[in-house]
Parts: C-alpha cells; structure tokens; sequence
C-alpha cells in the first residue's frame, strides 16, 4: 500500500509540474464562437456569448446549427469529442452516448441542441475548445465544429503560516496575463496569445521579500502582426515587491528556430534593428514599466502563436543581483495570396434573352484555407445568380462555373467583373474582382413571313431577290420562243397551202 501510494504521488506530481510548465493561451472572453466548415454548415453557441462555467457547475450548453447552403440537410448528428483528460474535456463523463439528432434542416434555416453539463471540480481558470463532430446524409466522412467555455478553477486553500526562522520568501501577487485577441491556426484550431513567468532565482543575502519582475501583458504595433513584416513589441512589465525597488535591468529576447532543413533553420522573429538586448534602469517598488523591441517575422511562418523567450538580470537597492524568465506566445497571420487564370467563355457575345457559360480557376497560392468562397458576375445589361464554390485549401484549385444572361442590349464597352468574396479563419470577410469582357446584342430578326390585323400574309423587308427574277427572265424568254417559233410554223403551213392552191388552179385552166 505505501508503494502504491508512492507511486501515485510520483504521478500526480509529473502532472502538476508539466500543467504548470505549459503556458495557458489567453482568449478574449466575448468571442463569437463560429467557424466555417464544409458545405456553409456552422455551429455556433446560442446568444454569440463564451458560455462560463464554474468548478462543479451544472449548467445547460445551448448550440444553434445553421444551414447556409442552398438546399437542405437530413439525418444531422451532432457529437462531442469526449476526452477523459481534462485539458481536452472540462465536463464530467455522465453519459454513454452523447449523440445528438436533427432530422432535417432547410436551406438557410437553424436548429438548437441543448447538453446539460457538469464542469470538473479540477478544471483551470482558462478557455477550453470544446469540439463537436457533424454529419450529415452525403457527406462521406464527419468534420469538426468547436466553440469555447470559459472556466474558473476552485480556489486553493490557504498556506498556513510560516514557522519563525524560516527564510523562505513569501508569496508576492500572482502574475497576471494580458488577455489577447484570438487568432485561428492554420489547422483550424484557435489560439491566443499569453504570457508565462518563471520563478525568481539570484542571491536573496537574506532578504525576507525577494523583488519579482513579471511580465503582466504586451501590445504590438502594429495590432496583428503578419508573416514578412516589422512589429514593435511592448512588454508590460511590475514589480511585485512592495518594498524593494529594482535596477540595473537587462533584457534578452530569444525567438525558436524554424524550419526543417538545418542550413536554413532560422529565429522566427529577429531584431529589425538594434540587437536583441534591451536595458532598463529602474523600477520601483510595486511599480511599473514598459520595455520594447522592434523584431521581425519571417516570410514563411505558419499562422499560429510563436513563443519568445525573455530573459531577465536585475539587482535589488543593496546589490543583490536576481535572474528570471518569462515566455511571451505573438500570434502571427498570414495573408491569403490567391489567383484567377484566364476566363473561358461559351461565346464572346450574348443576345438579350440567352444564356452564356463562364469558367475560370482559382488557385490558393497561400499558407491559408479560404472559407466560404462565393462568385457572381456583374455588369451592363448582365444578370447572373451567386455561385457556392466552398472552402479552398492551401495549395489546391477551385473551379468558378457560372451561367450569365443577357437582360438588355450593351451600350458602353462591354466590361464586366467578377466579384469573388470569402472569409478567413476568424470568420472576417474579404473582396477580390476580376475584369471581363461581354457584349450583349440585340436578338436576332425572324425572317418567317408575319401575319397582319386582318390575316394577311406579309413579306418582312429583305434584299433585292435576284434568284426570282433571274427565274421570269428564263420563263419569259422561253415563252417568247415558243411563240416565235409557232408563229413561223403557221406562215409556212399558210404558204405551203396558198402555193397548193395556185396549182390547182393553173391545172383547171389548162383543162379548160
């Protein structure tokens, strides 16, 4: 028995010290909590407010499923990621089964799910990412959703007092972390920046209250700080000793190397100017000061917070002379980098009342997913409906296919656009347009006759009509012809008889 408790002691320490190596990211606490998934389904807590819970709490998680496409869902379930580690789950395990059921949602319509959940009585003060698996009839396999509950820890009992004598040094105020805006990793999950401060070591000579530096927040400049660009990061610094001021203080920033390949490995940040020292002479006691460095971050950065190290050498009033560490998380964005190829269309021009096919490709050139990607064309006398196209992953390309129709004839150049829009991970929205030329032209004439008022059959103006007079002309010489030709027959036929007769009539005078 003692072995076993030995051994469990062992354990539950390793886990203490690892959870307190590891620097909790920090979350604004009113975040919406969405994210674009496949096919415009999104899952989202009921109000748009960070649901808070509590040790031992019992409370209801109401989530709203929307249906942002354009035809409806069925056979929706909804089931949350159970973890039995409690950094992963912050609820108790009560059930079997979890799964939640929908039978159907229609088009631009939502649906509410209720879990009634009890928050561990060991949870941290923090955010959990809480994930849900969704189906649906047609998708072939599930795809992730989450949102964030905010927890509060159960207070930690009172140390009694120390023995005289004990030299120890007392318990200053705990750190504080400046709260950040959350980003959104590459992967999808989301993250924040924070702070972690180490403890205090150095040559105390003896003093009952050790002068703590800790880092209780920092800002940069720009805001959001992107892949490629300068930042000036300003850390906020106190000094928790009530009595003893600090001085002659020595800063030294150390970003992590990046990269795979050993030659090219480099810092993610590096010094944009100056080097990566900075020094401060003074702090007061239970004061406070601000410290920067203007950095830089590479080009190729994957979007997800990146830990720099600071380290801190410092002297109290009567020369004793302290060390301490504290680690900064700056979440790094990248910007969405896309192209369109050329445009193919099914004709250069379209008659008022048809139809022409538009196609052309976008290809993410990005370290980012593009969500929600939607197209539709504008332009005089066009009129065309929005195309889905969906969510792009980096590196891959997407097929923009749209039908345009001619509404009324074109009178200036024919340029149109197509305008493109999606959202980043955060859910912020974005334009981009591409131009294009198409005329339209009036409808073709019908060359059919036409029927007037009163039911007569009339002949639409049209050219000269050569082949009908060329046809008269043949007939009319034919018909001179023959009546020429006839008109011989009978003189001859007339002579032949006259010439008959004169015989006749010189024989009867020569019989007589």
């Amino acid at each position: 028995m003692r072995k076993f408790k030995r051994t469990l002691a062992l354990v539950v320490s390793a886990v203490v010290i690892g959870s307190a190596a590891m620097p909790a990211p920090v979350f604004a606490e009113n975040v919406t909590q969405t994210k674009s998934v496949k096919a415009g389904v999104t899952l989202k807590v009921k109000g748009g407010m960070t649901p808070a819970y509590k040790y031992g709490e019992t409370k209801d998680l109401t989530l709203t499923i929307a249906n942002n496409t354009e035809a409806s869902i069925e056979n929706v379930r909804i089931t949350p990621r159970v973890k039995a580690s409690i950094d992963k789950w912050p609820f108790e395990i009560d059930k079997v089964d979890y799964e939640s059921k929908i039978g159907k949602i229609e088009a631009g319509k939502t649906a509410e799910i209720t879990y009634k959940l009890t928050a561990r009585d060991a949870i941290k003060d923090g955010y959990y990412y809480v994930k849900f698996d969704v189906i649906y009839d047609g998708l072939e396999d599930s795809f992730e959703q989450g949102v964030f509950v905010k927890t509060t820890a159960k207070p930690e009992p009172e140390k009694p007092a120390e023995e005289p004598g004990n030299t120890q040094p007392p318990a200053n105020d705990p750190p504080t972390q400046q709260p950040q805006d959350p980003i959104q990793s590459g992967d999808g999950g989301f993250y924040g920046g924070g702070v972690d401060n180490a403890d205090v070591g150095g040559d105390d000579q003896g003093i009952t209250s050790v002068p703590r530096v800790i880092v209780t927040g920092f800002s940069t400049e720009p805001k959001e700080v992107k892949a490629g660009s300068n930042f000036k990061l300003i850390v906020h610094l106190r000094n928790t000793s009530k009595e003893t001021a600090v001085r002659n203080m020595l800063f030294d920033f150390n970003a992590p190397t990046e990269g795979s390949d050993a030659n090219t490995a480099s810092p993610a940040f590096l010094p944009s100017s100056g080097s990566s020292t900075v020094y401060l002479e003074e702090i007061a006691a239970n004061g406070t000061k601000d410290i920067s460095i203007d950095l830089n971050a590479k080009m190729d950065l994957v979007q997800k917070p990146y830990s720099i190290d600071m380290s801190m050498k410092y002297e109290d009033k009567s020369g004793g002379q302290f060390e301490s560490s504290s680690s900064i998380s700056v979440p790094i964005k990248q910007d969405a980098r896309f192209e369109f190829s050329e445009f193919e269309l099914s004709s250069e021009t379209i008659e008022v009342g048809s139809e022409v096919n538009v196609m052309c490709s976008l290809y993410n050139m990005g370290r980012i997913k593009l969500y929600n990607v939607k197209a539709k064309f504008e332009g005089e006398g066009l009129k065309s409906k929005e195309i889905f196209v969906g969510n792009v992953e980096p590196g891959a390309t997407a097929t923009i296919d749209g039908m345009v129709t001619g509404e009324k004839e074109t009178t200036g150049d024919g340029k149109a656009k197509m305008i493109v829009t999606y959202e980043d991970e955060a859910g912020s929205v974005f334009t981009a347009e591409k131009e294009l030329v198409l005329l339209v032209t009036p409808p073709m004439m019908n060359d059919m006759p036409t029927v007037d008022m009163d039911g007569v059959m009339t002949e639409e103006e049209k050219a000269f009509p050569v082949i009908p007079v060329v046809v008269l002309v043949f007939l009319a010489a034919g018909i001179g012809a023959f009546i020429i030709i006839r008109k011989r027959k009978q003189k001859k036929s007339q002579m032949e008889e006259e010439d008959l007769l004169e015989d006749e009539l010189n024989r009867l005078t020569e019989d007589e």
